[in-house]
């Protein structure tokens, strides 16, 4: 009785625990701080936009890849003169240095008004936002209040971040773990509407005696002449191949036209129970919006770091 009722204690404190650390985070944190912190990365984002269309999805992907491992705190963004940090591990190898840059940018523009207070997390979310938004996405309110973490290790990602083979349990699975439904895991995967991938995260599926029957045909044949059989695995092809520049709902109507890149992104609408989000973000733009903008704020409350957690980094790249 007594492991029981220990048990039960840690879970409500752990559970307090979160639900304190979600709660100092506020739209209007830096109202006296640094009151100008949006309009700062939102001008760094712009700017950046306007020099590589690559900018968008990377900074996106930067996002969900840093928030999945030891939460939304930054740490993807250390580098190690040693080759070990987050940044460094197998899955993170394809993020594109444009998203770091932004990043980067952004925190020596806000530092530069207001030195030692807004944490290279909240900058990131910042930037995750304003990157959708200029693509034709969805604007919402960013939670800020975020501290910048103290471990970033390779070592801990694996495992934590869905592959383009994951199946529709363990997506779930993975996030479940970050407190997000499967509703909110279809509505994240948009995300896809923008952005490429390298050949070989998806040569399974096209180049075998028989190719994933979930695929269409006629896409399978583009897919083959645009990533032939020894491609340079430096070639990158659009995730969306419909609007691929456009923060819109087009990656469902391609998945209910079986042109969805990645076993991960075409299972979303061959399994039953995610059919129908599916279908229902296909035909409502809007709704996929609403739905990924909120997905957006409760993605951004993972593993957060608030009050005397971590620290406000002053270069994003190194700890303090």
């Amino acid at each position: 009785m007594e492991m029981w009722r220990g048990l039960c204690l840690v879970v409500v404190v752990a559970a307090a625990a979160m639900g304190a650390a979600e709660g100092q985070l506020q739209t209007d944190f830096y109202r006296f701080t640094c009151p100008n912190v949006e309009a700062i990365v939102q001008q760094v984002v712009s700017d950046k936009m306007s020099q590589t269309l690559v900018a968008a999805p990377a900074t996106l992907r930067l996002f969900f890849h840093d928030c999945f491992v030891e939460g939304c705190d930054a740490s993807i963004m250390i580098q190690s003169p040693n080759g070990d940090a987050e940044k460094d591990a197998q899955d993170n190898l394809s993020l594109a240095g444009d998203g770091f840059d932004t990043v980067i940018k952004a925190k020596q523009a806000v530092e530069a008004q207001c030195p030692g207070v807004v944490s290279c997390a909240d900058i990131l979310t910042i930037a995750a936002r304003d990157v959708v938004t200029a693509s034709g996405g969805p604007f919402w309110g960013v939670e800020l209040g975020r501290r910048d973490g103290l471990i970033s290790n390779a070592g801990r990602v694996s495992g934590n971040l869905p592959q383009p083979d994951s199946n529709l349990n363990l997506l779930n699975s993975m996030f479940r773990k970050n407190n997000l439904t499967q509703t909110d895991m279809v509505a994240l995967s948009g995300a896809h509407t923008i952005g490429f991938s390298h050949c070989d995260r998806f040569a399974n599926r096209i180049h075998s005696s028989s190719p994933d029957p979930s695929l269409d045909p006629d896409y399978v044949q583009k897919l083959m002449q645009d990533c032939p059989v020894g491609v340079d695995p430096a070639i990158v092809v659009d995730m969306d191949p419909t609007t691929p520049r456009v923060f819109d709902n087009a990656y469902y109507t391609n998945l209910v036209e079986k042109k969805g890149l990645f076993t991960s992104d075409e299972v979303l609408f061959t399994e039953p129970s995610s059919r129908g989000t599916v279908v229902g973000f296909a035909n409502d733009n809007g709704r996929f919006g609403k739905a990924f903008a909120e997905a957006m704020v409760k993605l951004g409350r993972t593993g957060v770091k608030v009050g005397f957690e971590g620290e406000i980094r002053r270069d994003c790249t190194m700890f303090n």
